[in-house]
């Protein structure tokens, strides 16, 4: 009995010294992502879809124009919330989601003029072009040709400093946690009510297969 037990305790002891540790997502002052339209979702009182987008993904660029059309084809009855999600294999990916949590932070409806104006010019920030550029030229560029028509130039300042401060890091690095926590695997990935649609992950869904999707939660 003694040797059993003595056997058993070691058993656990080795368990327990195998297990990985769970590191804790940092926990951020305000939920992450940005409300579509701006208004929070009231919870229990509509359809909640959460997208993951990589700014400079072009799968997350063609999954953008369906989802907002079927969005505003629902109006208040859906609340769309996107999570900014940098892939690590797309080279600037985590300075254009800096950049959207930088003026955010100005006025958070920049937030969305300025995600589709990554989506529009994503091609001149993808890994081939910009191979041979500094990070500094790459982040003048995104400052000067997608950044300052959208803040204007009286908010240049505030954004530049907002862009190197420590927050938009630490908010982004939480964004790309949040979703890794969450099985976040590639962009475009939905969830809807919290239940992700894990079939469709990194492929963009067209219009009347979100219709499809929706009418039976939205009118149930």
């Amino acid at each position: 009995m003694e040797y059993s037990m003595s056997l058993l305790l070691l058993v656990v002891i080795g368990c327990c010294a195998c297990r990985p540790a769970m590191a804790q997502v940092p926990i951020p002052s305000r939920t992450d992502g940005f409300v579509y339209g701006g208004k929070p979702p009231a919870l229990g009182k509509t359809v909640v879809l959460e997208a993951y987008f990589d700014p400079v993904c072009p799968d997350s660029r063609d999954a953008w124009p369906d989802l907002k059309k079927a969005v505003q084809h629902y109006a208040s009855m859906v609340t769309v919330v996107v999570h900014l999600f940098p892939l690590p294999y797309h080279s600037n990916a985590f300075i254009s989601c800096r950049s959207i949590h930088a003026v955010n932070k100005i006025n958070p409806s920049f937030v969305y003029p300025l995600l589709e104006k990554f989506f529009k010019y994503q091609e001149g920030y993808y890994n081939q072009p910009t191979y041979g550029k500094t990070r500094a030229t790459v982040v003048a560029e995104v400052t000067n040709n997608l950044v300052a028509p959208i803040i204007g130039e009286a908010n240049l300042a505030a954004y530049k400093a907002g862009f190197n401060d420590s927050q938009s890091d630490q908010d982004s690095r939480i964004s790309f946690k949040y979703g890794c926590a969450r099985g976040v695997t590639g962009t475009p990935y939905f969830f809807v009510n919290g239940i992700p649609l894990s079939g469709d992950s990194g492929s963009p869904l067209d219009y009347n297969k979100w219709i499809s999707l929706l009418d039976p939660l939205v009118f149930n």
